[in-house]
């Protein structure tokens, strides 16, 4: 199978009980966790801070966290998630006032750097920052709140950003998040996507190791 990654957003699992729904997911096969990271200005929601990630940590979880920021400003967050255990982190560009020194940042907190666009945020400036970015994220939802609707529209954007990333030679993963399910993750992934965020899709079933694997054996079908 495609170098394809899996990733369980934590915003759609039970709170209570975090670090058994993360366990089982892992158990499950899936291959990263993606905490979201909301603030209640950049987005409508409040969620998430270091705390809960350094809390992962303890509990022995070694899986890859990717860290999606929603916040702004962003910078002031790098190196308090870095010392909390992420492995990933990205952030919205307009939510920077210099994406090019955040990015620096996080590389030299020791993580991943990557850049995440709304459905209606066009690509310009990413050939400016190209070396630097290590995941495209592009958004298939407005940002804010679990368990929206796929925006249809956004399947020619995934198309565009891989052609993109071609282009400038890039070796970023492409990374999907909003409504992705058994379903349509296959035609993600033939738009040209390889690592994939689902949150209710996984979490909000009665089966959670059923949807992974439904899922994976959807992008098995991909070449």
């Amino acid at each position: 199978m495609n170098d394809f990654h899996l990733s369980p957003s934590i915003l759609s699992a039970d709170l209570g009980y975090l670090v058994d729904e993360v366990n089982k997911v892992l158990d499950a096969g899936a291959d990263r966790i993606h905490f979201d990271v909301m603030d209640n200005h950049y987005v409508p929601n409040l969620t998430f801070g270091p705390q809960l990630c350094a809390a992962l940590r303890k509990a022995n979880i070694k899986a890859p966290i990717d860290v999606h920021l929603m916040t702004c400003p962003v910078d002031t967050l790098i190196q308090p998630f870095a010392d909390a255990g992420a492995d990933c982190l990205c952030f919205h560009p307009e939510a920077s006032q210099h994406v090019d020194r955040s990015l620096q940042a996080i590389r030299e907190a020791g993580c991943e750097a990557g850049l995440v666009y709304n459905p209606a945020t066009t690509l310009d400036g990413l050939e400016y920052v190209h070396d630097k970015v290590d995941r495209l994220l592009i958004m298939t939802v407005n940002p804010g709140f679990g368990g929206q609707r796929f925006i249809s529209a956004m399947m020619d954007k995934i198309q565009h950003a891989r052609k993109k990333l071609d282009e400038l030679k890039m070796s970023a993963r492409l990374e999907i998040d909003g409504g992705v399910n058994a379903n349509n993750i296959a035609a993600l992934a033939k738009a040209g996507a390889d690592t994939f965020v689902a949150g209710s899709a996984i979490f909000g079933t009665d089966d959670p190791k059923k949807a992974i694997e439904q899922m994976k054996k959807a992008l098995s079908t991909v070449r």
